[in-house]
Parts: C-alpha cells; sequence; structure tokens
C-alpha cells in the first residue's frame, strides 16, 4: 500500500524539484524527516546525492551495457564481464535461434533486481510473451519516482542478452552477491546476499572483513554456526572494487564469484534508494560518517 501511494504521489507531483520531493518521500517512507541541510545518516546522504551529486560519470555506470565499457576501461580488461551474447534496441529484435538453451534478458535501465528475465530452459520457454513483458519494461523513467539523477541519462532503453550464472553452492540455483560499500574510493564495509530464492540471508563485514553479526538490514543475517567463509580471492575483489569505485564520493560495487572466477555485477549509487532502516540504527550513521558530501547544492 505504502509502495504504491509513493508511486501515485510521485506522479501527481512530477513537477517538484528534487529538493522539495525528495524530504516528502523520506517521510512516507522512513516516518521521519529529512534532514537536508545537514545530513548525519547514510539514508539521509543518499537523498542529498541524488539531488546535487553530478558526476557524468554516473550516468553510464548505471547502464547495464555502457558499464560494460567503464568496467572495461578502469581495469584494462574485460575479463570480469559477464559473456554478452546480444544488444536490441527491443526485445522482438532478439535472435532467439542462435541464444543456447539457457540465459538472461534484462532492459539496461533497471534497477533494484527488476527487469531481468531468467530462461533455464529454451524448449519451454515462450518466447512471444518474453517479448511482450520485455518490451513493457522499457523507457519507463523511473527516475521520475526515484530521483535518483544518474538514470535520467537512460533516455532509451536497450534490451541485452546475457549468459545465466549458475553455482552448485546454493540449492535454490542463486548464485551469492558480493556487495563492496566504497567511499571516496575506498572499500569500507561488505555485504554478502546468499540464498536469494529460498531462505535468504544478508550479510555485513567490515574493513577487515570481520562478520558483524548485530547488523541487520531488510533481510535476517547469518547465524553465529552458519557463517559463510569469504573466496580465497577476496582481496582480489576489494582492488577490482575500489578500481570501479574511484572518484566517486560513494558507490556500491557488486560481484559474483563462482568457483574462484569473479563476475562484475553492477556500480550502484543509491541503495535502497536511501530508505532503509539498520538494525542498530547506529549503523545508518556509522555508514553516513565515511560519506563525505564534498559537493555543494546547487
Amino acid at each position: 500500500m505504502k509502495r504504491h501511494l509513493l508511486y501515485i504521489i510521485a506522479r501527481l507531483l512530477w513537477f517538484l524539484p528534487d529538493r522539495l520531493m525528495l524530504p516528502i518521500q523520506y517521510f512516507i517512507k522512513m516516518h521521519r524527516w529529512l534532514n537536508m541541510s545537514v545530513p548525519q545518516r547514510f539514508s539521509e546522504k543518499v537523498q542529498y546525492y541524488k539531488a546535487f551529486g553530478r558526476n557524468r560519470d554516473m550516468l553510464s555506470c548505471v547502464d547495464k551495457y555502457q558499464v560494460r565499457q567503464y568496467v572495461t576501461d578502469r581495469l584494462g580488461t574485460d575479463r570480469y564481464l559477464v559473456p554478452l551474447y546480444q544488444v536490441c534496441n527491443r526485445a522482438d529484435e532478439i535472435d532467439f535461434s542462435t541464444l543456447p538453451p539457457q540465459f538472461v534478458i534484462k532492459t539496461t535501465d533497471g534497477g533494484d533486481g527488476a527487469n531481468v528475465m531468467i530462461c533455464r530452459d529454451k524448449s519451454q520457454f515462450n518466447i512471444s510473451e518474453a517479448i511482450k513483458t520485455v518490451n513493457s519494461w522499457r523507457n519507463k523513467r523511473y527516475y521520475i519516482i526515484s530521483r535518483e539523477w544518474a538514470y535520467r541519462g537512460a533516455r532509451q532503453s536497450k534490451v541485452i542478452v546475457e549468459q545465466l550464472l549458475e553455482s552448485n553452492d546454493n540449492n535454490d540455483g542463486s548464485i551469492d552477491d558480493y556487495k563492496f560499500l566504497c567511499f571516496d574510493g575506498k572499500f569500507k564495509y561488505l555485504w554478502i546476499d546468499k540464498n536469494r530464492y529460498s531462505d535468504h540471508r544478508r550479510g555485513f563485514w567490515d574493513e577487515q572483513f570481520r562478520f558483524l553479526p548485530d547488523v541487520v538490514s531488510d533481510h535476517p543475517t547469518f547465524s553465529p554456526d552458519n557463517v559463510p567463509s569469504l573466496p580465497a580471492n577476496i582481496e582480489e575483489m576489494r582492488f577490482l572494487a575500489e578500481q570501479l569505485a574511484a572518484g566517486f564520493p560513494f558507490a556500491r560495487i557488486d560481484f559474483y564469484n563462482i568457483e574462484g572466477r569473479i563476475y562484475f555485477g553492477e556500480i550502484t549509487f543509491y541503495p535502497w534508494s536511501g530508505y532503509i532502516r539498520f538494525t542498530p540504527d547506529s549503523f545508518d550513521y556509522e555508514l553516513g560518517r565515511h560519506f563525505k558530501l564534498n559537493f555543494p547544492h546547487q
């Protein structure tokens, strides 16, 4: 109900500038006033980031196709990219005859795990329905609701088809997601999502890769006797994350790690769109302490 109400309000008040609209959204979501003048919390600083952060590189980083070139340029290699099968303007341009039995279709301007279609068996895949659904995702202009400035660069979404990544580590077929929270290009915290399709668990680690059992966000954390071990090449992942995050006051850099092979996931500047409650509440301030807003009101 709250999400639907926010959508209606955002559509009706599309003409309001971000500095006026974001406090309204924040109050509806968080049930407290947004301190935009002197933000202290991470959740508040993300709103400030939306309203006043204007780095042109962000526009290509949030586009799922353009970011591939950004990653290649920053890392000097494309070896960490998920293999790309096709890129099209519309889903009806996909040549399904050339695709393997399994694949993933995405629109390039989707966020928060949305606008992703997984095909695990092409022989059972309803192509006509898939085309209709994927085309309906295109050019939704999500930034009108989220006010996430970086997504304004997605003037026309494209459709990409990638290799389906799979792992035998989880019973539900999901792959572990490693998310590095970087501030001014330096890694400070890691969170890991595991068993996304069944018993979804999310845990946090600090910059020394020490597990933080008391920090919880919107999913249960790991029990003390079931804390996942970190990959042997976790330091390589840290290095890559810091290379990709350099130049941004905050960026979340996502990777997958399958049997020691690292794959780039995405770059996010506004996790949860800033509307997140932590336990303990002090962790919101702790993340905010690292988030230096080195750009003025505009």
